[in-house]
Formats: C-alpha cells, structure tokens, sequence
C-alpha cells in the first residue's frame, strides 16, 4: 500500500453500507450519517460516527449554556460572588476540554480530494495550525482560577469579567449544528429554520439586556442611570428583579415598541441604545425576511389547490362553451386531477437528473415488465435494456381512451397495472371485444403493420402504462436480425392466437398476416427463429447478417427524376409498402407506373444501393 493510500483513505464498501442518509451540500464536504467506519487507523474518531455525534450534539447543549451565563456573570458579577454557577463553569470547562482533546484524534475530509484523512500527524497539525485551537483553549481554561491559584489573591478585576466573554467563541458550534440538521432530509427544514430564529432573537434580547445592567452597574453615580428611579443599591435590587428589568427593557426596544418607563439617562447608555437600535433594524429585517419564506413556503400547498381549482374552471368553461359532451368533460377533469398528483410529481423528480440514473429507474420499474410482454419473448437483455431506456411512463384515470380507432400509430403500450378495454365501432355502435390485464400490449398491431389502429383502448380504472414510440422502435430492431425475427415470430404467433371474432372485425389483418409470414419466411425459418440465441454471448460482439425491420416500412416512390416536378397520368405518386429487394422495387413501379426502372434514387439524387438504408416515409425516384 502507498503512502497516499495509507494517509487517505475512501469509505469502503463495508462503510458505506452502515450509511444511513447521504447529504450532499450545495458546496463543502459531503455530510455523511453513519454508524460507524471500519477501515480507520487505531485511536481514530470517525467524524460522522453516531456517538461522536451525540456527544457533539451534547457539547452544543452546553454551548447554549455558556451562551447565557458568560453575559450573565459579567453583568451580575459582584451578586455572585460565592454562587453555584462557578463550579458549574468549571464543570462546563472540563467537558469542552475533553472536546479539545477528542479533536486531535477525529479524522477529517480533504475538501480537496474528498478523501477520508486519518492519519495523526496530519490531524493534530490541521488543528493546531487554525484559530480554532487557540480560541478553543483561551475559552476553555479558567483564567481567573489560575490567576488566584499563582498569586494566592482573590481578584474581582472587570478584566477577568471581559475574558469570560471569550466564551461566546463556542456559538460557532450552535451556527453549525443548525446548519447539519437544515441539511438532514429526515427533519423538517421549515421547524429547524423556526427554531433557529427563536434562539437568535432570545440571545440577542438576554445579551443586551445583561450590557445594559452591567453599564449601569460601573456607572460611577448609580441615580444618574436607566435603573437610578427604582434604586440606588443594585445589591438590594437583587439579581432576579435586576435581569428582569434588563430583559424587559431589551425586548421593549427590540420590538421597537418603547413604552419609556426604563430609557438612557446618560451618554454612555445613550451611545449603547443608539448602536443597539440599529443592530434592531437589520435583526427584524432578517427575522420578518426569513420568516416571510417559511410561511410562504408552507402555503405552497395551498397555491398549488388553488392553481388546480382554477385549471378545472377553464376546463369546464371550455367545455361549456364548445358543447363537449359529459363524458369527455369527465374524461377531462379526471386526467387533469390525475396529472396534478402523479405526472408533475413525477417529472418535478426525474427532471433534474441524468439520464443515466433515469435509465437506472426505468430499468429497476418496467424491466421485467417488458420482458413479460409476449411481443419482446426470446429476444436479447441488450435490447431490452436499451429499449426500457426510452420509454415513459403515462397514469389514466378511468374511462380514459388511451388510443383511438383509426388515428395513426405514433406509439404502442404495455400495461403495468390496472386493466384496459379494447373496443372497436362497427356500424355506429360500441363493441366491447376483450380485456387488457398486467403485461399486456396495446397499439402494436397498428404500429407493426403501419395502419391506423383497429381499437380503441380504454381504461377500465386507474391504470398506468408505459409508453414506447413507433419510429424509435423501428430504428432499434434494424440492426438486429435475431431480434427482428424473435420480434415478428412472436407477434405472428399472437395473431393467430387471437380470437376468430377480433380477426372477423379486422378482415384485412388477415391480408397483412399473410404478407408478414411471407417476409418472415424469406429472412429466416422457423426452426431459426425458435433457436434464437443473444448475439453477445459465446464472444459475438453483433449479428452477421443484418435484417430490415420487421415492421412494413411505408415509402412513396415516384416514376420521374427528383429534379423534375410531374403530376399527371403515370406520374402520380404511389404509397407503397418497401418489398424485400431492389428487384420487387422495379417490379412494383413497372406495374405502378408501366415503365421498368433500372436505379432508385432519393430526393437528393443519391443512388440507393441497399434497401436498408431506406427509412419510413422516404421519397423513392425509379429511373
């Protein structure tokens, strides 16, 4: 292992397992909640390990502590003299310098490399280096205590007062414990930001309502003072009634509401209101700023059903005014409901992430979904997977027509659940002709024979399907001729399966069946389509012969050169379906045109050479 190895070192396997939750945060170091890492040098603290983080979570509750009681005892330093609150500090004391201790051996993420650093030299150096090691150690050592240990003297200096304030400094830890639960999905953003407001108006009133006692404390003449009218005595005020008036004065001023029993009396508490009405204003600013967005972000809901109410009254406006009938509006109405609690929902999440992870989803979702429908039986996973990449999945409420007799087929659909109807008209009336269960398809029989659609499919109730698009299709089974075959054999199977009542109500199928058994039959037996094999396994990268697509490709062929513009008797245009060869080509234009050709080319004049390359709705020119 080399020495970088050593060093640094990423989570492992193992390691990740026993996350919890992943945080990744606009910028910094991602945040990790996890139970413990197993590849951490001996004597090394995981920074994100669960007791670490419980003892974290306890420092900052003394943090909260010392927030309150460094002004407290600057303030009321001569009234306690002798109190509990001193052996409580040393207590506080000692826990943060086990926190101190407890630093040295924490590893820490490189923000560089994101790598995991354990090694002792390099996290001691870390910690030294900054000025959180000096502020740390200068906030934690009793100064006062030592100072009276070294010389043998008691001292009520006002300096050491000053330097209990360097224990302010640990508020860093509250600022970053409300920044790591803001991050945590697990907890509600909206109550931590609340939260965090609270305390930072409550601390701000408490630690200027302590400076403004303290100022009349160390004034030299005790009536000219805010507290002068109730007594000159600050010892017979008592420390309880004396923060009393100290808060009540720095909430009244900091609500700007001023009632004037309490106001500065002389210039040094005057100077000292001055700056701390001014703090006020960007405080309330910030305060009515952040919680404007709170409210506003928990009215989103609200916003959103009044959006909705307001779609479904121009939908009925709509519908109202163009006489639609009641069960089209219906229809209307209940796709719009479904669309507003699923497919936003939906698209809100996939919206912003890569296509590879959209893939993944697909895969996870509708994979075995695909592979159950019968047209897609014995074909390879290569084509599945890709073919799964590319679709999207729809949700119809009930009775939704899905698609409809006679548009053209632009895509065909597998039901992943709840249940469809296929109907078709015949002679102005509905005929019901069978259900559509799970894994079931619908829309193929236009799209493989490229006529417009002989049903309609309806949905029987809430039923979600997955969508996959007629030309993206076609593009994805010609290059694959074991594929194709498997394909055609397996929706030429299906056809004959089928009831003899569906096939009496689309006569023509039988036409077309006979015309696809026909292309199968010349591209490849039967006993070849049933042995199909992956063409990537045993070392095959591909097939060795490539096979047009299954489906009739449709092209229109013209009996002119492309440069010429002929429209007339013998010129008209012919949409044909693409034989198997160049030759059947001329041999369909001979007949459509009485004239045999001797090339094709395209509307660029490009000779067309392989009937493969010829694409759905391209323009033929027989020569």
């Amino acid at each position: 292992m080399s020495i970088a190895s050593k060093e640094r070192r990423r989570c492992s396997s193992s390691e990740m397992a026993s996350v919890s939750s992943t945080i990744f945060p606009a910028f910094g170091t991602p945040i990790f909640v996890v139970e413990g890492y197993s590849n951490l040098r001996k004597h090394v603290i995981a920074p994100y390990d669960r007791i670490y983080q419980l003892w974290q979570t306890f420092v900052v509750a003394l943090v909260v502590y010392s927030a309150w009681a460094s002004p407290f005892e600057l303030a009321f330093r001569d009234m306690l003299v002798g109190s509990y609150l001193t052996v409580v500090d040393l207590l506080v004391d000692a826990f943060f310098a086990i926190d101190i201790i407890l630093t040295f051996f924490v590893a820490y993420f490189d923000t560089s490399t994101y790598l995991l650093v354990d090694d002792h030299k390099k996290i001691a150096l870390r910690y030294v280096k900054k000025l959180h090691f000096t502020m740390d150690l200068a906030s934690t050592l009793p100064i006062e205590k030592i100072y009276q240990i070294l010389t043998g003297k008691p001292t009520r200096s006002e300096v050491f007062g000053f330097l209990i304030m360097l224990r302010l400094w640990r508020l860093r830890r509250v600022s970053e414990f409300f920044a790591r639960l803001e991050k945590d999905i697990r907890i509600n953003y909206s109550a931590t930001r609340f939260c965090k407001l609270i305390c930072v108006t409550l601390f701000v009133a408490h630690f200027a309502g302590c400076m403004f006692f303290w100022l009349a404390v160390q004034h030299k003449t005790p009536k000219h003072t805010w507290l002068g009218n109730k007594t000159q005595d600050f010892h017979e005020l008592g420390v309880g009634l004396g923060y009393t008036y100290s808060v009540y004065w720095s909430v009244a001023t900091l609500t700007t509401v001023g009632y004037g029993d309490f106001y500065a009396v002389n210039l040094t508490e005057m100077l000292f209101c001055i700056f701390y009405m001014l703090f006020n204003i960007g405080l309330g600013a910030y305060i009515i700023g952040n919680m404007t967005t709170l409210l506003v972000h928990s009215s989103v809901g609200t916003f959103a059903v009044a959006s909705q109410r307001d779609v479904f009254n121009k939908i009925l406006q709509y519908a109202n005014k163009n006489r639609l009938p009641g069960r089209l509006k219906e229809q209307m109405l209940a796709h719009m409901q479904l669309k507003f609690k699923t497919a936003e929902l939906q698209q809100e999440v996939l919206h912003d992430l890569p296509k590879t992870i959209r893939s993944s989803i697909a895969q996870h979702l509708f994979k075995n979904i695909v592979e159950t429908a019968y047209l897609f039986k014995g074909v390879s996973d290569y084509f599945i997977t890709q073919l799964v990449s590319e679709t999207k999945a729809e949700y119809y409420p009930s009775k939704v027509d899905i698609i409809l007799q006679n548009e053209m087929p632009k895509y065909f659909y597998i039901l992943v659940s709840g249940s469809l109807d296929v109907l078709i008209y015949n002679t102005g009336s509905e005929q019901f002709l069978f259900e559509l269960e799970t894994g079931d398809m619908a829309g193929e029989i236009g799209v493989m024979f490229n006529i417009p659609q002989p049903f309609t499919v309806r949905s029987r109730g809430l039923s979600q399907v997955i969508r996959i698009n007629h030309h993206h299709f076609k593009q994805m089974v010609q290059p694959f001729s074991d594929d194709g075959k498997a394909i055609m054999y397996n929706f030429i199977q299906h056809l004959k399966g089928l009831k003899s009542k569906v096939l009496e109500e689309i006569s023509y199928v039988t036409e077309l069946l006979g015309y696809l058994e026909h292309l199968r039959q010349n591209e490849g037996t039967l006993h070849e389509v049933s042995r199909y094999q992956d063409p990537y396994k045993e070392g095959k990268t591909g097939n060795s012969k490539p096979l047009r697509s299954p489906v009739p490709v449709r092209v229109t062929i013209h009996g002119h050169h492309p440069n010429e513009n002929k429209r007339g008797n013998g010129s008209t245009p012919k949409l044909i379906l693409l034989p198997n060869s160049i030759e059947d080509v001329f041999k369909v234009a001979e007949r459509k045109f009485g004239k045999r050709g001797s090339k094709i080319l395209m509307a660029d004049g490009t000779e067309v050479e392989q009937l493969n390359a010829i694409r759905e709705n391209d323009e033929l020119y027989i020569l």
